[in-house]
C-alpha cells in the first residue's frame, strides 16, 4: 500500500495533472504503477505533454516524505479515489479529486450532509439564519459542511458544534494551512467536536483566489443538498450552487428583502429553479423525498430495521405508501382514532420512517 500511494502522490504533485487527467489515467491503468511502466508513447496518447511527461520522470519521491509522515500522525489520513471511505457521492461527480488529505473523522464522509454557504459579509440576519438553519439541521442529523470562510460558512460549523453536530469544512488551502487565519480556533474546535477538515490540495498550499471557487464543486459534491443562506449575484457561492445544479443535487435559498442586495443572489437562483426554504423542515422534507425517489437495490438505506417499532407501528407503516397519502385515506384502513393516528404518525417522523409532505398527506421513506 505505501508504494502505491506512492504513485498516487506522485502523479498529485505533478505539474501539469489536473483531476480530469488523472481520472483519465486511472480509467487506462487502473494499477498507477503499470502507468509509470508505460511508454512515453502510451502517456501521450492519453494527451499528457512532453513537459508533463518530462515532469513525472523528473519528479523526486523524497519529495513526498512530508505527506506520508503526516498521515502517520493522529486523525491524519490520505484517501485515495479508489479506497473504500472515498465518499460515494463525491465519486460521482465529473471531477472528483483523486487525493483527499483528511484530518479529523473520517467517518464524517460517509454521512448525509447538507452544505451551507453565503456571503462572508453577511447582515446580522442573515448570519442568525445561518446559525438557526445549521443547528436545526444538525440536531435532525445532517452532517452540515460548508467552507470555513468568515461569515456565513463560519457561522454554519459553529452552530453545529454547538448543536453537537458533525461538521466538515471544505478547505481552498492544504488541510495544514488554516485561513483565514482567525478562524484557527475554529478549525481546532472542528476536529476536537469530531468534526472534519479536508481539501484536494497538498500540504503546505496557501491561499491563492483560483483556489476557493475549484473546491466549491467538493462541498457540494459531498452534500445531498446546498443551501444558500446570502449571497450577491457575484458571489461564490453562485459557483456552490451552480455545481450543485451540474451535480444533479438540491438547490435551497433563503428569501430576504428587496432591498438587500445580498438578498439578489438567492432571488437569482429561486428563479433558476432552486427551492424557496423559510424553516429547515422545508429543507428536510424536500431532501427525504429526494433520497427516496434516487435510492436504488444496493443503498445501505434501502432495508429498514422495522424491530423497534411497536405492532401497530408496523401495521400503519403497511398502510402508508412510498407515494403520497393523505389522513384521510391512512384512516380507511388504519382503525383508530384521529388523536392516536396523529400522535404515531409524528412519532414514526421523528424516528425517520415517514415525511410529512404539504396537504396533510404523508410518505414512506424509504423500503
Amino acid at each position: 500500500m505505501m508504494e502505491d500511494i506512492n504513485y498516487w502522490l506522485t502523479l498529485h504533485h505533478t505539474t501539469g495533472i489536473g483531476p480530469k487527467l488523472f481520472q483519465r489515467i486511472l480509467q487506462q491503468f487502473p494499477e498507477l504503477k503499470t502507468f509509470f511502466d508505460s511508454s512515453d508513447l502510451d502517456k501521450k496518447q492519453l494527451g499528457l505533454s512532453d513537459k508533463v511527461i518530462n515532469n513525472i520522470k523528473r519528479f523526486n519521491w523524497d519529495d513526498l516524505e512530508k505527506d506520508l509522515k503526516w498521515s502517520q500522525q493522529d486523525q491524519c489520513h490520505i484517501l485515495t479515489l479508489n479506497q473504500p471511505h472515498y465518499p460515494e457521492l463525491l465519486k460521482n461527480i465529473y471531477d472528483p479529486p483523486p487525493i483527499l488529505y483528511v484530518h479529523g473523522n473520517l467517518d464524517n464522509l460517509m454521512l448525509p450532509q447538507i452544505a451551507v454557504v453565503g456571503s462572508r459579509n453577511p447582515t446580522p440576519h442573515g448570519q442568525k439564519n445561518a446559525y438557526q438553519f445549521s443547528y436545526e439541521l444538525a440536531q435532525t442529523g445532517f452532517t452540515i459542511t460548508s467552507g470555513l470562510a468568515l461569515g456565513i460558512d463560519g457561522s454554519a460549523h459553529q452552530a453545529t458544534i454547538d448543536a453537537k453536530g458533525k461538521t466538515i469544512a471544505v478547505m481552498g488551502t492544504g488541510v495544514d494551512r488554516i485561513y483565514p487565519a482567525r478562524h484557527k480556533k475554529l478549525a481546532h474546535q472542528i476536529v476536537d467536536n469530531e468534526g472534519t477538515l479536508i481539501s484536494e490540495f497538498p500540504l503546505g498550499t496557501t491561499p491563492t483566489p483560483h483556489n476557493f471557487p475549484k473546491r466549491n464543486r467538493i462541498i457540494s459534491g459531498l452534500s445531498l443538498g446546498t443551501l444558500v443562506v446570502e449571497a450577491t449575484r457575484k458571489s461564490g457561492s453562485l459557483i456552490t450552487a451552480k455545481s450543485a445544479l451540474e451535480q444533479s443535487r438540491e438547490v435551497f435559498a433563503i428569501p430576504g428583502s428587496i432591498h438587500n442586495p445580498l438578498s439578489r443572489g438567492c432571488h437569482q437562483i429561486i428563479k433558476e429553479g432552486a427551492t424557496l426554504v423559510e424553516e429547515s423542515n422545508d429543507i428536510v422534507a424536500e431532501i427525504k423525498i429526494f433520497t427516496n425517489l434516487s435510492a436504488n437495490d444496493q443503498s445501505p438505506t434501502s432495508i429498514q430495521d422495522l424491530s423497534n417499532l411497536s405492532d401497530d407501528q408496523q401495521a400503519l407503516l403497511q398502510v402508508i405508501s412510498f407515494d403520497p397519502i393523505s389522513i384521510d385515506e391512512i384512516m380507511l384502513s388504519y382503525d383508530a382514532s384521529i388523536e392516536d393516528l396523529t400522535s404515531q404518525l409524528v412519532d414514526l417522523e421523528l424516528q425517520g420512517y415517514v415525511v410529512a409532505l404539504p396537504g396533510g398527506r404523508y410518505q414512506r421513506f424509504n423500503s
